[in-house]
């Protein structure tokens, strides 16, 4: 059994809602040509969807025991890891920009978001944000061997790959708070 499913509904919202937002906006990373370009447009529906849903579950919950619990210091943790996560992404990009390697910016960003989830784990109680992490790491490493090695975008398989875990970790978080008493 998950700690996961230790989680408050309140907080499985929050993730929904936060990571829905997320897939959404990779989703909307690629140039793609037809028909690829309107899956994405229906995955970054079906994203807006979850992070609906994840409102939805946040507004219907009350604070629960976990939620009241979550110590001060727990949040700053979280806060800083976010804000670090921030900065290196948009420190890497402005860089990345500067030497003309603007392609490889998405590379980036997946990277420090996959790595962001590691110090997460503790502060969330959520192990399966190791799964998470190291994923989003492999779909950046594909994004970067990909446009070395073949005339495929980055950002493409970035996006997808980015939008599709985030997503899918977002449905996830909903259906285990589903099942909860």
């Amino acid at each position: 059994m998950s700690r996961l499913e230790f989680q408050s509904r309140r907080q499985a919202g929050l993730a929904a809602l936060y990571l829905g937002v997320f897939a959404t906006i990779w989703f909307s990373v690629p140039a793609a040509e037809q028909p690829l370009r309107a899956l994405l447009v229906v995955a970054s529906g079906a994203a807006l969807v979850t992070a609906v849903v994840g409102a939805v579950v946040v507004a219907r919950s009350r604070a629960t025991a976990v939620d009241v619990a979550r110590d001060r210091a727990a949040d700053r943790r979280y806060l800083l890891i976010v804000l670090a996560e921030f900065a290196a992404a948009g420190l890497g990009a402005v860089l990345l920009a500067l030497v003309g390697w603007s392609e490889f910016i998405p590379v980036l960003v997946c990277a420090v978001v996959g790595l962001h989830f590691f110090p997460l784990v503790p502060v969330l109680r959520d192990p399966v944000l190791w799964l998470l992490g190291a994923a989003m790491c492999v779909v950046a490493l594909a994004g970067l061997v990909t446009a070395l090695a073949t005339a495929v975008s980055a950002g493409l398989v970035v996006g997808t790959g980015a939008g599709l875990l985030l997503l899918a970790y977002a449905v996830l978080v909903l259906l285990r708070a589903a099942r909860q008493p």
